[in-house]
């Protein structure tokens, strides 16, 4: 995949509760072993969706008009899915586990990632589709090294800003970390139009 292919998909992986865990994460007690157990499990977790998405995928004859209507079908759902975002903005509340993640344990974390960069409803969408755009253009399953590598990167960055930065770092990232916290329906009225512009292509492609 090209890199300026692979940004807006790792844009949509991140936004939301992965970014914000990466960060308490990084500001927790034991966040050197904490952060790399989280970026641990998320590598593993996003392999093995997209190698996943990739097998199947290449086993399937495409059919032009399903697709169009799946398409047209997840176009619908999104858009719904962007007004009830904005909706509930002032009344929606961070999952319960994001408690957990100050005083987290590395083993925690690996659970974490694992979980929530496979298995969260925009990430797996989103390496599914990876997986599926290579398959169907019959290129290589290394060729999604450099979206996994980006995503991971991206991950990792809270923690890196700590070794690179130290005391400017510890002063930043819990301002950054409430910010998202506080405006996090924000961060997911953008992924969500990240989907729509996707699906709206895939319906005048």
């Amino acid at each position: 995949m090209r890199f300026l292919e692979v940004l807006p998909m790792v844009f949509v992986m991140i936004a939301g509760p992965q970014i914000l865990s990466a960060i308490f994460l990084a500001t927790s007690r034991n966040w050197r072993r904490n952060s790399a157990a989280f970026v641990g499990g998320a590598a593993i977790s996003i392999s093995l969706v997209v190698a996943v998405a990739y097998e199947v995928s290449a086993g399937v004859t495409e059919q032009e008009p399903s697709n169009t209507t799946l398409s047209a079908i997840v176009l619908v759902a999104l858009v719904l899915a962007m007004i009830h975002t904005y909706l509930t903005r002032e009344t929606s509340e961070p999952p319960r586990w994001m408690g957990k993640l100050e005083t987290a344990t590395p083993r925690f974390s690996f659970r974490l990632g694992f979980l929530l960069m496979g298995f969260f409803p925009t990430d797996i969408l989103t390496s599914v589709a990876v997986g599926s755009y290579l398959a169907a253009r019959d290129a290589s399953l290394l060729d999604a090294i450099p979206f996994i590598l980006c995503t991971l990167l991206v991950l990792a960055l809270p923690s890196l800003t700590l070794v690179a930065f130290s005391e400017r770092a510890e002063t930043f990232l819990p301002k950054a970390r409430n910010w998202m916290d506080a405006n996090s329906w924000i961060v997911n009225e953008l992924v969500i139009l990240l989907f729509i512009a996707m699906s709206i292509n895939n319906l005048l492609g």
